[in-house]
């Protein structure tokens, strides 16, 4: 293991600064990774060689053991350059943050054989399905949107756990080795193209109990790994801030096309009248409107990451209602990300149709990410609005 670096030494602010610095190149790097749908190998090596993959991990396996805000920062910078990539990013570095919870020897199962393991994750428990068996778990399903899982070794597959008289007995995140699922390859998609989020399939496969993370257990607070990973940032409730992991690319996804419309505005003029674009009260006026709804997403995200630092950091547990409002903010955030974006593609006017103007692929990459299920705004406002009424809302996961 001598010849892979450690990053322990990575403060936050460095850690930004690699981030915001591999923008530039990401953006030139925009059409060859979506045409591939991957993210490509030069893309991979500088991921790995800036150390921002391992953000997360603990500092015993040489990982940063940042503040789980660094995952917003990161990923928001990323974005400024390609949104794909950068949800690709987040979602490997984040799997580093989870794998932390397992057992130890669930750790030392991936991070012994590579501590630059990229792994993907397939999170729909309903799409999994396990039954117990002596050892461990006899794991089957097929689980849609993998992100990152044409660049990993590894993934964490979701599953549902039921007896024999078919009850629901417990759901686990289950450790499997890409030699242990199939691949189909069905990610033809309007966006987000270079994340390779395909589809996993895999039948019949023992799991050791080791290997196969009890999902409550990342509800906050204590989990099997605290023994050797003890610190705050291990103790993040991540029902809280599920959408906001990816949530993040969205927010920088949307800077980037606040960023390019105001370089593009203020070099052109109209046509026809020789007017600057700049001086139109109108242009004025959608570029504030724009801006407005990327700050409060911004610091509805960001600040939200910060509050669950703090709980952790007090070794406070976040209630339901605290969980189901960060649900809820998150999917307003996003659509407001969405709006914003809207509104400056639509100022493309009809260059906003040509493939090679960058504000098309900004769009089909904000409207794509945004369908994802955790920016479902009638499930989030209507969940958080049953407990506010007084209703019940009954989910383990939380």
């Amino acid at each position: 293991m001598s010849d892979i670096p450690s990053f322990a030494d990575v403060g936050h602010d460095e850690a930004v600064r690699r981030a915001r610095e591999l923008a530039p190149f990401l953006r030139e790097r925009v059409v060859l990774s979506e045409s591939g749908r991957i993210t490509p190998p030069e893309i991979m090596d500088e991921l790995h060689r800036s150390g921002l993959l391992r953000s997360l991990q603990p500092k015993r396996w040489g990982g940063m053991e940042l503040g789980i805000v660094a995952a917003f920062d990161i990923a928001y910078e990323l974005a400024r350059g390609c949104a794909s990539t950068s949800w690709t990013a987040v979602n490997i570095l984040i799997h580093h943050w989870m794998l932390a919870l397992y057992e130890e020897k669930g750790q030392e199962w991936i991070w012994a054989q590579d501590r630059n393991a990229c792994i993907a994750s397939g999170v729909a428990a309903a799409q999994g399905q396990a039954r117990i068996v002596e050892g461990g778990f006899m794991v089957s399903g097929r689980w849609n949107f993998s992100s990152a899982v044409t660049v990993s070794d590894w993934n964490m597959l979701a599953v549902t756990v039921r007896d024999d008289s078919n009850k629901v007995v417990d759901h686990r995140l289950c450790l499997l080795h890409k030699s242990e699922y199939e691949i189909v390859d069905d990610w033809h998609v309007l966006g987000m193209r270079s994340t390779g989020s395909h589809t996993v399939v895999t039948k019949d496969v023992f799991v050791p109990t080791w290997r196969a993370s009890c999902m409550y257990k990342t509800r906050g607070g204590d989990h099997p790994g605290a023994a050797v990973n003890p610190g705050a940032l291990y103790r993040v409730a991540l029902p809280m801030l599920a959408g906001h992991i990816i949530g993040a690319v969205l927010v920088g996804n949307a800077q980037a096309a606040l960023e390019q419309t105001i370089a593009s505005v203020k070099e052109r003029s109209t046509n026809y009248t020789g007017v600057r674009m700049r001086d139109i009260q109108a242009i004025q006026i959608r570029v504030g409107a724009a801006g407005a709804r990327i700050e409060t997403a911004r610091r509805v995200i960001r600040g939200e990451f910060l509050e669950a630092q703090q709980l952790a950091d007090r070794f406070e547990v976040p209630d339901l209602e605290t969980k189901l409002r960060c649900k809820r903010d998150v999917a307003y955030a996003v659509s407001l990300c969405n709006e914003a974006v809207d509104i400056l593609h639509a100022m493309a006017g009809a260059n906003g149709i040509y493939d090679a103007y960058p504000i098309q692929r900004i769009f089909r990459d904000a409207h794509t990410g945004s369908s994802h299920f955790l920016f479902g705004s009638d499930l989030q406002f209507s969940t958080w609005g049953l407990l506010a009424l007084g209703g019940e809302v009954a989910n383990p996961l939380l």
